[in-house]
């Protein structure tokens, strides 16, 4: 994988990113919060085969509190997977071709998955905590060349529950890099989503601080063209900022959905390919934001669908 492009899917193992057991349902249809992360291995399999027919070669997997750490049994989920399972659906996956990279969102925004954890952030236990967990999923997943910590979302808006966290600005960096370092210690690139550039006031902190060992995931959802003029300038520099990170040689992954439009992964895959260095386009990722259960399993299919179509056209050559 270190020297060809990354053609990844976003799989949810734990679903406990949000809204917890104090919050009413954000929209009026949605089920109410659930203990369980309700995976169906089937589902999951077939998810898993579908990708691997597709040729994608990365399956980035959202741990959260999907799996009964040995260091902290506390936080998993009532069906929390045992290791020794997830190591055999690890394998599976390595099998189909595909090579399993970890996910753990460190954002104050998705940190569900801690339980009691989530309440001690920037102390000493929480440290510990993190510590603890990305040694113990990088020894899981036998010690990956890549893990993604998350860290998007982190602002007051974007947390609509019982209580709303979102550290400074020197306490973010600070923990942002301790987070960093514990992933290298153990031989894993860090890998990230991008979206704190984005705050107009962070635009000229990120590019001071930002280190280019970290692997970037800018992500935009959208149309890039035909937009009206407002939202143009409300979200814009979502699409900009590819060509920002290009500008000041960051490594990126960009990331594409259909969740808010269904040709958002073809357009994406175009622009990039068309604007960004290939010596720092490290491949692209999509992230469906749906699970391996019944009422999800062909969202998801045509998630990956839609990048397997953009990389088709854009990148025959990456196609056996």
């Amino acid at each position: 994988m270190a020297n060809e492009m990354i053609w990844a899917s976003l799989v949810h193992l734990s679903r406990h990113m949000w809204s917890d057991e104090t919050n009413e349902p954000i929209w009026y249809l949605d089920p109410p919060y659930n203990p369980c992360n309700c995976i169906d291995v089937d589902y999951w399999d077939q998810y898993m085969k579908f990708m691997a027919e597709k040729q994608y070669n990365t399956v980035v997997i959202d741990l959260g509190d999907a799996v009964k750490y040995e260091t902290h049994p506390e936080i998993a989920a009532p069906d929390a997977w045992d290791k020794d399972f997830l190591k055999k659906k690890l394998d599976e996956i390595r099998a189909l071709g595909m090579t399993p990279i970890p996910k753990l969102n460190f954002s104050c925004g998705h940190m569900t998955w801690m339980k009691v954890y989530n309440r001690m952030v920037s102390s000493p236990p929480y440290y510990q905590f993190c510590a603890d967990l990305i040694k113990e999923v990088c020894e899981l997943f036998g010690y990956p060349k890549l893990f993604h910590i998350g860290f998007d979302e982190e602002v007051a808006r974007k947390q609509p529950y019982e209580k709303a966290l979102v550290r400074g600005e020197k306490l973010w960096w600070h923990d942002l890099f301790f987070i960093c370092k514990e992933c290298e210690k153990w031989g894993a690139r860090p890998w990230m989503w991008s979206d704190y550039f984005w705050e107009p006031e962070n635009e000229q902190i990120f590019l001071k601080n930002m280190s280019k060992s970290i692997l970037q995931s800018n992500w935009y959802y959208d149309r890039f063209t035909e937009w009206p003029e407002d939202h143009f300038k409300r979200y814009g520099f979502r699409i900009k900022t590819y060509e920002i990170f290009n500008e000041m040689g960051y490594d990126q992954v960009p990331t594409s959905s259909t969740w808010q439009y269904k040709m958002n992964s073809e357009q994406t895959v175009a622009f990039c390919k068309d604007r960004l260095n290939p010596e720092h386009l490290k491949g692209f990722m999509t992230a469906a934001w749906k699970y391996t259960d019944e009422g999800d399993i062909y969202a998801l299919m045509n998630d990956a669908q839609r990048l397997y179509l953009g990389r088709r056209k854009h990148y025959p050559e990456t196609l056996k």
